[in-house]
């Protein structure tokens, strides 16, 4: 008998005690694995997450959780050729595998990325700017995010086993919140794999992963207002979990990524002759054989122009006609099986409800492929009546998509509309103002589009690929959720607050220098120190320094800008915002630059940005400037022997007049032998 599924438990993995339910080869019908959780304490692992790995997430900031995870999705690369072995037996082909796991691993790399890239190295991220919210500047406001004191719980579904957990594990692993990884039974075993390999590898703080394989009954009786339920998978499930006393009574954050009913636009404008026909072809092609269907991006609807329905149906019955189906393991296969003869069943009845108002044009429905696996051929329909409500209703979960015709726009949007919520739509098109229309007459239904044509086909990652920069969730049917979508997926998991205070104690609670926070003008120049004596607040004053029309003529012809207002003093004095000859704006940074720089080599080692510059003053010839610069946001890099330092700068005329107001980012050396 092949072995028991383990879950990982509290620190230690756990196999039930009794014979568990087989799962099967979806090739060849034989023995994987067997799953079961009895015996196993849900309640224990909710309360190990939140105080053992709760409490060890929550020492880390933001980049030191984005190297852990750097660290983790480079291991799991460097090894995953078992993970391809064992993923022939879900029925997916190489390709297919690599959807899933080269997806999944490369989805928390982008993660470990981003966390460095656009989140501070704190536990506390900012929201927005500050609100003044009394006359003074003595009363302020900000919203800051927090990490949630509970567990993420995710409920996943059979067809991504690898990269359906990853995708929901990195950013809430990012957003220090520990994760109970819940697996569908069918595929678990290529979870359990690639899991007992992450615990292998030690990298992870204790009790900020855990796994449970077999039934999840009875965990959302644990959950309160700090938890979090992440789930994939039917709307009736989603329906039914959501409707749970905890999630409706005690505040459980619930999100569903559920049935969806994608549709792929063929643009009125695009003949058979143009390459956009070719690509609307492959794409639904790819859509309908990629993981044998089961995706939930998948094509479910071909809507095509009336008079087009007949060469689409034709070009992509030639296609399909090629594809060869069986053990994807063998050469020449170019589709593999469903996940389970039970999945086959459930395809073949969804086909049965759609002919209902379509007719079956490629395939062979009424046919169960003889061979031991969950093999079937792609099955393609065209709808008899467009409004009928089976093509915009039942999802056959398989290698079916239905083609339907539309009359024009308004015609195809009512279509789109009818799947009440999608993740995704592609519309293909070249046509500008069509892709406007149909795109923003289709959005509010969708939680994607991709608009393709020939000119981004090259770059195009396709319609069924959801990218962790972009959201992945849809309205209505699709389950209403949002995941993924960059930092928008770590904010999820976190509490937004607003903060009312003075500006001293933003400061403090944000770690970042407020407008009307103390500054500390000291006898070291602030450039003459580095990133460990470098203190928020620390400033220096510059100036003042007279502007006089020999600097704007000098500069003017140096810099070959001779705006009027600079060298025309008729047209100036005409400029009701100038009244006369003014300096340029790059002028007064420069100037300003002069009056705060330290010129001798030292900590800080290059400028490498200027960010949220305004000209708010004009400056006339004989003003006086003074600059004001304090250090803002000290940010160390993990990786380097040096840091970023973001400078408040505000220039001043000589009647104290804001007259320019930007952030200065440079780089600045940490302490001699500190990493």
């Amino acid at each position: 008998m092949s072995s028991m599924l383990e879950s990982y438990a509290q620190g230690r993995w756990f196999a039930a005690s009794d014979a568990g339910t087989p799962l099967l080869s979806a090739i060849d019908g034989s023995e994987v694995a067997r799953i079961s959780s009895t015996g196993l304490d849900v309640a224990a692992m909710v309360d190990y997450a939140r105080t053992v790995g709760g409490p060890a997430l929550a020492d880390l900031t933001f980049h030191e959780r984005g190297a852990l995870l750097k660290q983790l999705g480079l291991t799991l690369l460097a090894g995953k050729e078992e993970f391809y072995e064992l993923s022939a037996h879900t029925g997916a082909t190489k390709r297919d595998s690599g959807v899933d796991i080269d997806g999944g691993f490369g989805t928390v790399l982008s993660y470990a990325s981003k966390a460095r890239r656009e989140l501070p190295d704190d536990t506390v991220h900012l929201d927005g700017p500050v609100e003044q919210l009394g006359k003074k500047g003595t009363f302020l406001g900000q919203h800051i995010y927090t990490s949630r004191r509970g567990v993420a719980v995710q409920i996943n579904a059979f067809n991504f086993p690898v990269w359906g957990f990853l995708e929901k594990l990195a950013p809430a692993f990012i957003a220090g919140v520990p994760t109970i990884v819940k697996p569908a039974s069918q595929t678990a075993y290529l979870t359990e794999l690639v899991f007992r390999r992450i615990i292998e590898s030690g990298i992870l703080p204790e009790g900020s992963v855990q796994l449970l394989c077999g039934s999840a009954r009875g965990i959302i009786d644990h959950l309160g207002g700090q938890d979090s339920v992440a789930f994939t998978g039917s709307a009736d499930t989603a329906a039914s979990l959501r409707s749970h006393s905890n999630v409706v009574g005690e505040g459980v954050h619930f999100t569903a990524e559920a049935d969806s009913l994608n549709a792929s636009i063929l643009g009125s404008d695009v003949t058979q002759q143009d390459p956009e026909f070719d690509l609307f072809v492959k794409g639904v092609f790819q859509e309908m054989t990629s993981k044998a269907g089961q995706k939930c991006t998948a094509i479910r609807r071909v809507l095509v122009p009336t008079a087009m329905l007949t060469p689409v149906v034709e070009a992509l019955t030639a296609r399909l006609g090629a594809v060869v189906v069986g053990d994807p393991r063998e050469e020449g296969v170019t589709m593999g099986a469903l996940a389970s003869i039970d999945q086959r069943d459930e395809v073949l009845k969804s086909i049965r409800g759609l002919t209902k108002s379509a007719s079956v044009v490629f395939g062979y429905p009424d046919s169960v492929d003889p061979r031991p696996g969950a093999f079937m051929a792609p099955v393609l329909l065209t709808a008899g009546d467009k409004t009928a409500p089976e093509p915009h209703e039942i999802e056959a979960f398989g290698p079916v998509s239905t083609v339907i015709g539309y009359e024009d726009t308004a015609d195809l949007l009512d279509l789109v509309a009818r799947g009440k919520g999608s993740l995704v739509a592609s519309l293909i098109t070249k046509d500008r103002t069509l892709a406007r229309e149909v795109t923003l007459g289709s959005a509010p239904y969708h939680g994607r589009i991709l608009v393709l044509n020939s000119e981004n086909a090259r770059e195009s990652t396709g319609h069924g690929s959801p990218l962790p920069v972009l959201v992945h969730g849809g309205p209505g049917r699709a389950g209403g959720g949002e995941e993924l979508g960059g930092i928008r997926g770590v904010l999820h998991h976190m509490q937004r607050t607003a903060i009312q205070a003075t500006p001293d104690m933003l400061t403090s609670i944000g770690n970042k220098w407020v407008t009307g926070s103390e500054q500390t003008v000291g006898d070291v120049h602030p450039f003459r120190k580095n990133l460990g004596e470098l203190r928020l607040g620390d400033t220096i004053v510059g100036g003042p320094r007279q502007v006089t029309r020999a600097d704007i003529d000098h500069f003017a012809e140096f810099t070959g800008d001779t705006f009027y207002a600079h060298t025309d003093p008729e047209a100036a004095a005409a400029n009701p915002l100038f009244g006369g000859i003014v300096a340029h704006g790059y002028l007064v940074v420069s100037l300003a630059a002069g009056l705060f720089v330290d010129p001798d080599p030292g900590p800080v080692l290059a400028n490498f940005g200027v960010d949220d510059l305004r000209f708010l003053t004009p400056v006339k010839a004989e003003d006086s400037l003074t600059v004001t610069l304090t250090a803002k946001l000290i940010t160390p890099r993990q990786s380097a022997d040096y840091g970023e330092v973001r400078w408040d700068a505000v220039v001043a005329n000589q009647d104290g007049d804001p007259v320019a107001t930007y952030d200065v980012l440079t780089l600045v050396a940490k302490p001699e032998g500190q990493k």
